[in-house]
């Protein structure tokens, strides 16, 4: 029988946003998820990574409200905002849609919508993520990586407590995954949110948590990230490669280069202001966020 599934958070101390336990989802001769406990707390970067079919989406839409687990408790904290960016999101070519338009139909209010304060708060959100130059240009002309900035700024427009990114650099190469992963270490220092995050890629991710949740179906095993790579259970998984991208990462994060090669890490972190973005553009993949997870992917 499912344990009772608290809406609110009691028993959830000043500093914790969200905090499911025991949480079970799926039939009980193959479970998607068994048992599983996440916390979340004010100012931290959780990320939950696993191969594919591990249940990682699946506890991210728990945590979210979207899915209701057959056992376990969920709490969250009654100030609780959260702002989600979604794995995919399907945009039909043919829709006139702008940058703005679009964020536009995330304001909370409609009819603050088109009054300046809601023009002003898309075109912050737009500059925090450094896209405010794509206010006017339509989301179909839109790279990988500047429609990925746009979602991001979509979730911010709610100012949440909580940012929830399920696998949010798909498509992007290294480069472009630490550059976005900053940008979250960035927002995270400035608001204070808590940021629960899903990947499937290991490679900058692990550097950019504070705590990581190792998944398959069960937790393997959980905490920072330094604990977790040398964990048994995460290199049984995934192997030892993962120290590699850690040390990418904190090189690209730490290292200092004269003036003129600052100014090519600017061009590499952020999009060009140019009509044709290049330094964006060079850190995709051949795929795009908005054509759906690759064959086989499982939620």
């Amino acid at each position: 029988m499912p344990q009772h599934l608290a809406t609110t958070a009691d028993a959830v101390n000043t500093r914790t946003l969200l905090r499911a336990s025991g949480i079970s989802c799926g039939p009980r001769h193959r479970p998607i998820l068994h048992e599983v406990d996440l916390e979340v707390e004010r100012g931290e970067i959780v990320t939950i990574v696993g191969p594919n079919g591990s249940g990682k989406t699946t506890l991210l839409r728990v945590a979210i409200g979207a899915v209701r687990p057959d056992a376990g408790t969920l709490e969250r904290a009654p100030d609780l905002r959260i702002g989600y960016c979604p794995q995919k999101l399907t945009i039909d070519r043919t829709l006139p849609l702008d940058v703005d338009r679009f964020l536009a139909l995330a304001t909370p209010s409609l009819r603050s919508r088109w009054r300046p304060e809601g023009r002003e708060a898309r075109s912050a959100a737009l500059a925090r993520v450094s896209v405010d130059h794509l206010a006017r240009s339509p989301l179909t002309d839109l790279s990988g990586g500047e429609f990925q900035r746009v979602l991001l700024a979509r979730a911010l427009l709610r100012r949440p407590s909580l940012l929830v990114l399920d696998e949010p650099t798909q498509g992007l190469d290294q480069p472009g995954e630490a550059a976005f992963y900053r940008l979250i270490e960035a927002v995270r220092d400035e608001t204070g949110c808590g940021v629960l995050m899903v990947s499937h890629d290991l490679h900058v991710v692990m550097a950019a948590s504070d705590r990581v949740l190792c998944l398959n179906g069960h937790v393997c095993c959980a905490g920072t990230p330094t604990l977790v790579a040398d964990h048994p259970a995460y290199r049984a998984l995934f192997g030892s490669g993962t120290r590699g991208a850690l040390a990418l990462y904190r090189h690209e994060h730490d290292h200092r280069h004269d003036p003129q090669d600052h100014a090519a890490d600017r061009g590499a972190a952020h999009p060009s202001h140019g009509p044709d973005r290049g330094p964006d553009r060079g850190h995709e993949r051949e795929t795009d966020p908005r054509a759906g997870p690759p064959a086989g992917a499982a939620p």
